[in-house]
């Protein structure tokens, strides 16, 4: 679901891994993991062997593919989740167990974001932050259609009626807009 463009600098992922205060140990899922999963390996060498990585995405062959890399790599605190992030529930990740949610270029591709962010919001420890990064609606040479992009206000907005709290807002590139929540 999601793409890291660390290549072309669409991204900006050590800002992005900046903002969430991860630390070594740490419980993190990666919503929408995507096509190779980056984000997570990147996030898996930082929590180490204490930490786990949930790498959650819709589409199975990018997992099976992830599942592949993994053993290749001999990666151990990665688990690969198939799941509609959607479905209140669905993911085989316990209630109030993950200290940190990236929801990267995952929302804009969701025909129901909020119920996403419930998912999200039912994995995540109180006082966890989710780092939501989608792209902004202003006009760009790259990206989906601006009529598929989330407002991000309303997104704050929707947040703050399941229990989420905005803490601060970034540039997580030159094209996307950079969330940091927090479960109460």
């Amino acid at each position: 679901m999601s793409h890291i463009h660390s290549k072309t600098g669409l991204l900006r992922k050590e800002l992005i891994i900046e903002k969430s205060g991860l630390k070594s140990g740490q419980q993190i899922a990666d919503l929408g993991c995507g096509r190779g999963g980056h984000f997570s390996f990147q996030l898996a060498k930082l929590v180490g062997v204490r930490g786990m990585v949930y790498a959650v995405d819709v589409i199975k062959h990018y997992l099976d593919d992830l599942e592949l890399e993994l053993k290749r790599q001999e990666i151990k605190n990665i688990q690969t989740i198939w799941t509609d992030l959607e479905l209140l529930g669905a993911a085989a990740i316990d209630n109030s167990s993950v200290d940190i949610v990236f929801v990267i270029n995952t929302l804009h591709q969701a025909k129901k974001p909020i119920d996403l962010l419930k998912e999200a919001t039912r994995i995540s420890k109180r006082g966890a932050r989710l780092i939501v990064v989608d792209w902004s609606r202003s006009a760009s040479p790259l990206g989906p259609d601006e009529n598929i992009r989330i407002d991000k206000n309303k997104l704050v907005d929707a947040g703050k009626k399941i229990g989420l709290y905005l803490d601060s807002e970034f540039s997580a590139g030159p094209y996307h807009f950079g969330l940091v929540l927090t479960k109460m």
